[in-house]
């Protein structure tokens, strides 16, 4: 079980001083046809089962000590919708953010991640069509200025895996996976006022290597004990290292990899000890070197790059999916892990030849046709232009979306399957009935969130929580049924009440 919040940075064009979350706010509610400040009718998110600050190294930190960026459970009153496809859309802080419904694969990761940058796109055309700035929304992570925001990743994983071997070995597959996951950046050191070319956006972002912080301290594990579903049995990994990624290669791969890599740590198959000697240091190492060439050292004296040491957890992937008795009908795992292995192998051969397939290397081709050209340096300044054109989500305008449309850069998702999926939600997760719930009694829908429905209707003298702590309860083949037969969300309770 997997999803996707994606924060997008978002600018007016030669309005630098307009506010950022005004803006956010006007995509927002655009995407609902409602102008700025117009909650209408919508259904609220419900907070009250929210727990930023449970930490998964067994306590709770005081709110007094939280920096206000973490108190994500409190409603500050900002645009916070509930979409029929089942993901929520809102203002988070400074940005617009979409948060994918959960899905039970990586393609749908894909699928549903590319259905959001539809849906930010249509917002931002319709906002900017009624109001008076022209806003712009990019999926990158900074803002060369200093400034980083989240491309984050969720994995549902055993409560009863141990969370020290989650830190373990996780870390060094973070560290690494930068060689195929990065979305690529001009400049190097968090304001990016180092000439040069790195392969992730957010690398140097990172400070520690395990907290509880997102938004500061930011640390390669991220330690938030908020599962959204039954907490005896799951817990969710909440991955902030990622870049936001334009190539669905790289998507498909990014969420892919990860799960197979939990996999491994769950059913303690991991093998080596890849522990590093200095996992920040080596994140920074990484991203840095666009050679690929980069020796890292190893907690126990050995040395290794990136390349291999991604090997050696493709391997021991490779090893466990051979001794599950249904892996030859898993089409998609198998897809992945021959996906993995022949990228690792292309890398160390010709990263070139996987411009069509990786963010990092589309863009360093797009940058080196210029530097060539036009014999700039990486102190050229119209290099970070190009930088930031590449993540412009407007297709007219976005270099990525640009490169995709002339057959440069891959598709793994149909055009009609991504308009669909921006209506309607997965049909194999608790998400179905979230989105089905809002699309066919959105009037009696008073709140909603990934671990509950809440419903206000006649005959009840109080709202009704309808909850969903299981994540693959409340599918298509369990439901549809169901629905297709209650006209009304009072209907439906009656129903749920029988049962």
């Amino acid at each position: 079980m997997m999803g996707i919040e994606t924060e997008y940075g978002v600018s007016v064009p030669g309005q630098p001083h307009v506010n950022a979350m005004m803006m956010s706010t006007a995509v927002v509610t655009a995407h609902a046809g409602r102008s700025v400040g117009d909650r209408g009718a919508s259904p609220r998110w419900d907070f009250e089962q929210e727990a930023p600050l449970r930490d998964a190294r067994g306590y709770d930190m005081s709110r007094a000590e939280a920096d206000p960026s973490q108190l994500t459970d409190e409603d500050f009153g900002l645009a916070n919708l509930v979409l029929t496809n089942g993901a929520r859309l809102y203002v988070d802080h400074a940005h617009p953010e979409y948060s994918s419904p959960e899905v039970t694969n990586p393609l749908d990761a894909v699928l549903w991640d590319r259905a959001g940058q539809e849906i930010m796109c249509a917002a931002a055309e319709a906002a900017t069509s009624a109001g008076p700035f022209p806003i712009r929304l990019y999926k990158n992570n900074t803002d060369n200025k200093g400034a980083s925001y989240g491309c984050h990743e969720n994995y549902l994983m055993r409560r009863a895996t141990p969370f020290a071997d989650i830190v373990k070995h996780l870390t060094a597959f973070f560290v690494t996976r930068q060689v195929f996951t990065g979305t690529g950046r001009v400049g190097i050191g968090q304001d990016g006022r180092t000439n040069g070319f790195q392969l992730s956006q957010r690398a140097d972002f990172f400070e520690v290597e395990v907290g509880l912080e997102t938004t500061l301290k930011r640390p390669i594990i991220n330690t938030r004990d908020e599962p959204h579903a039954d907490p005896e049995r799951y817990r969710r990994l909440h991955v902030i290292v990622g870049d936001a990624n334009l190539s669905e290669t790289a998507t498909y791969l990014k969420m892919g990899t990860t799960a197979l890599v939990l996999s491994l740590i769950e059913n303690s198959a991991i093998g080596d000890d890849l522990s590093l000697a200095d996992p920040v240091a080596a994140m920074h190492a990484v991203s840095h070197d666009h050679s690929l060439t980069q020796v890292l050292q190893l907690a126990d004296g050995r040395e290794m790059t990136a390349i291999e040491m991604q090997r050696r957890f493709a391997r021991a992937a490779r090893e466990l999916v051979n001794t599950q008795p249904d892996s030859s009908s898993d089409k998609q795992t198998q897809d992945v892990l021959s996906r993995w292995e022949a990228t690792l192998e292309q890398l160390e051969v010709d990263p070139t030849a996987l411009a069509d397939e990786l963010d990092w290397v589309a863009k360093l081709r797009l940058l080196d046709g210029y530097r060539r050209r036009d014999g700039l340096g990486w102190d050229e300044a119209r290099l970070a232009l190009v930088d930031l054109q590449y993540s412009d989500i407007n297709p007219s305008r976005g270099l990525a979306l640009r490169l995709e449309s002339s057959g440069r850069l891959k598709r793994l998702v149909e055009p009609e399957r991504v308009a669909h999926a921006m209506e309607f939600p997965p049909d194999d997760t608790r998400a179905y009935f979230r989105g089905e719930c809002l699309r066919r009694y959105a009037s009696s829908v008073a709140a909603a969130s990934w671990d509950s429905v809440i419903f206000d209707v006649p005959g009840y003298e109080a709202l009704q929580r309808v909850p969903t702590l299981e994540p693959v309860r409340g599918t298509r083949a369990q439901l549809e049924a169901l629905l297709d037969r209650c006209e009304t969300a009072a209907d439906l309770l009656a129903a749920l009440r029988g049962s």
